[in-house]
């Protein structure tokens, strides 16, 4: 049974293991394109436009627009197809399932006298802002070795700290290192104990370290396994001011499930080199929940124009991680060693503040015969924050995050035709990455869609498709990948 200690650190010096790096700070900010079909089929530009389920998770004042109560549910279809290069190999890795999207509805209650209040609205909606669902592998050659790992958090530890004593285990002095000197003596240990470093001194003392990998020709292979989602569930409420003005309010309750393993694999057959294999292994388990409200307003300018405004609250999560590890590596002449401490780190529970945003929207309507709309907004991932209630200092993250995260602008533009009862969609999208002298994270998306109503229930299909370059620093070397996510979502939506 693996035993459990909690690490009183700084983890911002862990970024191989916990959330606290800045692209995968960016992953729990960032949202897939997700919702109802009608939603999707336009890519999102529903801002100005109101009166469908999902539309309410961008502009809280959309269950205003209402006519009736309704409700929906969405099941979508999602493909995932990476294009990856590590060093100078490259995979093609394809990842499909099936989803709840989205489920919600909305009860509208009519004034019945002379008040210039002429409805509230009272919602509630659920969504998967983002599927962590991935798996592949991917092989390539270096020159880089993973031995840099472990001698940068090595250098200046005393060896002393590294060696078992009598009686003691792998276990207790893993678990030893991380309740008293923190998660870098811990990955010292590791290297030291599976011969991937040596001392330069045989002395309790010495503090210098150098490779048992000799430089020259790396065969490494890198296998990554995640699951989970980051799910959101509002409350709102509305209400429409006039035949004019649609105001409204949403609380969002926000929740995180995100588990990933990682193995790193390295072959070398380099002359000098006393350690020819290594595999080290890491996996990762990350829950939080947290909470954002946001403000809105629609206003029907004219019959045919509508405006809106919505301004979306920073979210505030707070995040709890567990991590493990285990480190094998074998010599030449097949001398196996496993260093496996079966010890899970868990790590203080620390605060994630994502930045705020705004959105302003749209749209023009044809009668009833058609629409288009469009929708900007506006994010500066520059204030994305850490902190924490341990002693555990960010200021050097925080800091990361300043200079190397900008803010970043999100364009949609949507269209809608209808004939007789069908309905005939289509959409675009472009997102900015968020991250300073880099085009990595930058999105562009295009949707289509149909409808057909038989008064009280429509039925309703949507496809989206989005292409954007993702990247990750790994231990020595990065790995770039190029993503293709394309969906296809049907929703039934039910008069009430």
């Amino acid at each position: 049974m693996k035993k459990v200690i909690t690490l009183l650190i700084a983890i911002v010096s862990i970024p191989a293991l916990t959330a606290q790096d800045l692209r995968d700070a960016y992953r729990y900010s960032n949202n897939d394109l997700s919702g109802t079909a009608r939603f999707m089929g336009m890519s999102g530009a529903f801002g100005a436009l109101g009166g469908d389920i999902s539309a309410i998770s961008l502009n809280p004042a959309s269950s205003a627009v209402f006519l009736s109560s309704g409700a929906s549910i969405t099941l979508g279809f999602r493909g995932l197809d990476n294009d990856i290069r590590f060093n100078d190999g490259r995979s093609l890795v394809e990842e499909n399932n099936v989803d709840l999207n989205n489920v919600g509805g909305v009860f509208v209650f009519k004034d019945t006298g002379d008040s210039d209040w002429r409805k509230f609205s009272l919602g509630i909606n659920y969504t998967t802002n983002s599927n962590y669902e991935e798996n592949y592998r991917v092989r390539g050659n270096s020159s880089n070795s993973i031995d840099q790992y472990f001698l940068n958090f090595a250098q200046g530890i005393p060896l002393d700290l590294l060696q078992l004593r009598d009686n003691e285990n792998i276990s207790n002095l893993y678990s030893f290192l991380g309740e008293t000197e923190g998660f870098g003596a811990q990955q010292a240990f590791l290297g030291y104990q599976g011969f991937v470093i040596d001392p330069e001194f045989d002395d309790p003392d010495n503090t210098e370290y150098f490779s048992l990998i000799a430089p020259g020709n790396f065969d490494q292979r890198y296998r990554y396994a995640a699951t989970g989602l980051n799910g959101q569930l509002t409350f709102n409420l509305g209400t429409q001011y006039k035949d004019f003005l649609y105001l409204g309010l949403n609380l969002n309750s926000h929740f995180i499930n995100y588990e990933n393993s990682t193995e790193f694999i390295e072959f070398n057959n380099n002359t000098g080199s006393e350690t020819t294999e290594v595999y080290f292994g890491n996996s990762l388990v990350t829950n939080g929940d947290g909470f954002s409200f946001q403000l809105g307003g629609i206003a029907k300018v004219s019959d045919n124009v509508r405006l809106g405004l919505t301004y979306d609250s920073p979210t505030w999560f707070n995040l709890r991680e567990e991590a493990s590890q285990f480190l094998e590596t074998n010599s030449a002449l097949d001398e196996f060693v496993s260093v496996s401490p079966q010890v899970i780190n868990v790590y203080p529970e620390y605060r994630l503040r994502l930045p705020a945003k705004f959105n302003g929207s749209f749209a023009y309507l044809f009668g009833k015969q058609g629409l288009i709309s469009f929708d900007y907004s506006w994010k500066d991932f520059s204030n994305l924050q850490f902190s924490s209630g341990f002693n555990v200092e960010y200021a050097d993250l925080n800091d990361l995050v300043s200079n190397e995260m900008k803010a970043a602008s999100t364009y949609r533009f949507g269209g809608e035709y209808r004939i007789a009862n069908f309905s005939l969609r289509a959409g675009y999208r472009f997102e900015e990455g968020p991250f300073q002298n880099d085009d990595s994270g930058d999105l562009t998306g295009y949707s289509g869609g149909l409808g057909y109503t038989f008064g009280n229930l429509n039925i309703d299909l949507a496809y989206s498709f989005a292409n954007y370059e993702d990247s990750s620093t790994g231990f020595i070397n990065p790995t770039v990948i190029d993503r293709d996510l394309s969906q296809v979502v049907m929703s039934l939506t039910f008069g009430l």
